[in-house]
């Protein structure tokens, strides 16, 4: 069963602790750690561009911060996903476990489902600039058969 007046604030918790870890992962491991020159190399040995390390740094910054502040946090997790896919991929030949040497990719996965998760669930609540429902930019993105409702029924549709 799922306790409806509790799940805006679950979906809350999911959205600031993916925003913390996004923002931990940058600040403190590639900034402080690696440094960012030496994140543009791990890119690099990977096959990557150098500069791509630069990009993602910042997407990993401002993403964990729209993510914790709740601005526009459903579409803020949809831009991370491919960055969390790409550290799946750069972690595969370590193996399933995160702890064996070089990191394998199970976390990377978990992070990738939790981003699509934040996305499909929204922003939960204390969001600064909410996202807006989905259902209803899904409803705009389909065509409208309301005419042929109308003619189906015989009159207006209350779809």
């Amino acid at each position: 069963m799922v306790e409806r007046d509790l799940t805006p604030y679950a979906v809350t918790l999911l959205r600031v602790a993916l925003g913390v870890m996004f923002l931990a992962h940058s600040l403190m491991l590639k900034l402080l750690v690696f440094g960012l020159a030496g994140n543009a190399q791990f890119f690099s040995s990977l096959g990557l561009p150098g500069w791509l390390g630069y990009v993602v740094f910042a997407a990993e910054v401002i993403g964990g911060t729209m993510l914790v502040l709740g601005i526009q946090a459903r579409w803020a997790a949809l831009a991370l996903t491919p960055i969390l896919a790409g550290a799946t991929w750069a972690h595969w030949d370590n193996g399933w476990m995160f702890g064996y040497e070089g990191g394998g990719w199970e976390y990377p996965l978990y992070l990738t489902v939790l981003a699509i998760a934040q996305f499909l669930l929204g922003d939960g609540r204390f969001a600064l600039q909410p996202s807006g429902g989905l259902s209803r930019l899904l409803q705009r993105a389909t065509p409208s058969h309301r005419a042929s409702d109308r003619a189906v029924s015989g009159g207006e549709s209350h779809a």
